[in-house]
């Protein structure tokens, strides 16, 4: 009897027994799609993050160099860029755009309402909104007559029209930020997924209104654009070199690397994953020791037949193969058919835009090949009890 008869002989048991087979697939049904859908959501969370820390289009960052042990965090006593800086970068020819950003603590205040520790952000463009990753809900962005000139606009974080204007429309209303009178022009989109851990509450002004408001524009941080990703290496070296020689022997200045931060990310969700995911697993096991029972049950109910099988030549290894084939069978339907419900689930979560998830190919065939593993490992036992079984001692069987 060669394999594909066995396959054969295996779908037919599985049909004829369907109730039985459904509830025993289950266990590695619910095992195989919630190991899927733990290890999509970790993927794509680490995808967003990633994306969220390194920011997306050709450009980089410059910051003040630090030690390896230190965190770059501004300090508003330093002037870490001045404007001679700024207009030495614009003048490298690999730069296209020097995007600027001032940062400061600062009270948002509407009528009797007031947000304290707010970060007020001054930006010298709208190209600052997708290097921090915010996108603008209701509302407009600043025209360039507002960086130009200084407008009287401002664009606030969800939270923080949240606080201060509760069910009323926040565009158009007149904030203060230091006793300043400023006109809401946009409120920002509320960040989904893991980005909606770090939602503080923020607000953006062009730059020479931050100036104004707090006394001095005192740049925080300075991202270069390029026109294209070969162009990167060339402008960024370039601009160290720059910064470096006009501030000799007061400050060092680097290129902001993010391969730390990825890594952290990456070893942070992995750990993650596999905690949740081993948790997961754990169905993965009850459904194979029930695939291991159903075919202990299925090696009794047939004994007669493994007694005539091998009265007519059978060999122990033909019936060793035949229920070992079954139970790989059983499960490799099952763990397809957790594979299709951790995709459905996963599809579902990203289309009502819940979390982040996506699904690797490789996880899925990762599945389909551990529930044959399942089928193999939680089979062998039954199968080798009816292969052990004397052919005069199954005929007698009743």
């Amino acid at each position: 009897m060669n394999i594909w008869e066995s396959i054969r002989m295996a779908l037919d048991s599985i049909w004829a027994h369907k109730l039985r087979s459904i509830l025993t697939m289950l266990g590695i049904v619910i095992g195989v799609s919630s190991v899927i859908i733990i290890v999509g959501i970790g993927q794509g969370g680490k995808e967003q993050l990633t994306e969220s820390v390194t920011g997306s289009g050709n450009s980089i960052t410059i910051v003040p160099k630090f030690d390896e042990n230190e965190m770059y965090i501004p300090d508003e006593s330093v002037q870490y860029f001045t404007p001679a800086d700024l207009e030495g970068l614009k003048r490298i020819p690999e730069i296209k755009e020097v995007v600027y950003s001032s940062m400061q603590s600062g009270s948002i205040q509407n009528k009797d309402k007031t947000v304290e520790g707010a970060m007020v952000f001054g930006v010298n463009s709208n190209r600052a909104f997708d290097t921090y990753g915010a996108i603008v809900d209701k509302g407009t962005l600043f025209t360039d007559a507002d960086y130009q000139s200084g407008g009287n606009g401002i664009i606030i974080s969800q939270n923080v029209a949240e606080d201060l204007f509760e069910d009323e429309e926040p565009v158009g209303k007149i904030l203060r930020v230091h006793a300043q009178p400023l006109q809401v022009i946009g409120v920002l989109q509320k960040p989904t997924g893991l980005q909606g851990m770090f939602d503080f509450p923020n607000a953006y002004i062009p730059a020479p209104t931050w100036q104004n408001i707090f006394g001095s524009l005192d740049v925080s941080q300075i991202d270069v654009q390029v026109e294209s990703a070969e162009q990167i290496q060339v402008a960024g070296e370039s601009a160290i070199s720059l910064l470096n020689d006009n501030h000799s022997g007061q400050q060092e200045y680097e290129v902001q690397n993010f391969e730390s931060f990825t890594e952290m990310i990456s070893k942070v969700t992995d750990i993650m994953t596999l905690v949740i995911g081993s948790i997961g697993s754990i169905s993965l096991l009850v459904g194979g020791i029930g695939v291991m029972n159903i075919m202990l049950v299925s090696v009794t109910e047939r004994t007669r037949e493994i007694g005539i099988r091998k009265s007519l030549g059978a060999t122990r290894r033909n019936i060793l193969m035949q229920f070992l084939i079954e139970s790989v069978t059983l499960t490799s339907i099952g763990g397809a058919m957790g594979i299709l419900l951790g995709a459905f689930v996963i599809y579902t979560i990203r289309l009502l835009g819940i979390f982040p998830a996506s699904v690797s190919i490789w996880v899925a065939i990762g599945g389909v090949l551990f529930s044959m593993l399942f089928g193999v490992v939680f089979g062998i036992l039954p199968a080798n009890k009816a292969s052990k079984l004397h052919p005069i001692d199954c005929l007698r069987y009743d």
